[in-house]
C-alpha cells in the first residue's frame, strides 16, 4: 500500500510539473481566411457551418475549448490541428493553384459526405459541428458551385 501511494504521488507530480509545459497554440490571424471567404463565397448558413465544422482545424485560427489548458491533452490537439492543417489549411488558399484548390474542394465534398469530417473526436465536444443532412446537401451544393467558378477562372 506505501509503495502505490508513492508511486500516485510521484504521478501527481510530473502530472503537475507537465502543467507547464505547453505546445505553441494556432491563433494566427482572422483575416487570413479572407482569400478563401472571398473566393469561394461561403453563403451565410455555410460560413457558419464552416466556422463552427472547419476552421478550427483546418485554418490558423483555433477556438480553444477549456480542457486545452490539461497537459497532455494540449499535446493532443495540437497533433491533432497541426494534420488537419497540413492536409488543407482554408488560411494558405492564396497559396494554392487552382489544381490543388479543386482537389481540396473534391476532398471536402467526399469526406463530408461519407461523414468522415468534422472528425468523431471532434464533434464529441463540438456537437454544434455535427452536421445534419440538409447541411451536408447545402456543403455538397456549395462546393459544386465553388469547384465551377474555379473551373471558369
Amino acid at each position: 500500500m506505501k509503495f502505490l501511494k508513492k508511486v500516485l504521488f510521484v504521478l501527481f507530480i510530473v502530472f503537475v510539473i507537465a502543467q507547464f509545459f505547453r505546445p505553441e497554440k494556432n491563433q494566427g490571424d482572422l483575416a487570413t481566411l479572407d482569400t478563401f471567404l472571398n473566393e469561394t463565397n461561403p453563403p451565410e448558413d455555410l460560413h457558419l457551418i464552416l466556422k463552427t465544422a472547419c476552421f478550427d482545424c483546418h485554418s490558423d485560427y483555433t477556438r480553444y475549448p477549456w480542457y486545452n489548458s490539461i497537459t497532455p491533452l494540449n499535446y493532443w490537439l495540437a497533433d491533432h490541428i497541426d494534420h488537419g492543417k497540413g492536409e488543407l489549411n482554408f488560411s494558405n488558399w492564396a497559396e494554392y493553384s487552382l489544381k490543388h484548390k479543386d482537389h481540396k474542394l473534391e476532398e471536402v465534398m467526399d469526406l463530408v459526405k461519407k461523414k468522415e469530417m468534422p472528425l468523431e473526436s471532434y464533434t464529441w465536444t463540438h456537437k454544434d459541428a455535427i452536421l445534419s443532412d440538409e447541411q451536408i446537401e447545402n456543403v455538397m451544393a456549395w462546393t459544386k458551385e465553388a469547384r465551377m467558378k474555379l473551373s471558369n477562372q
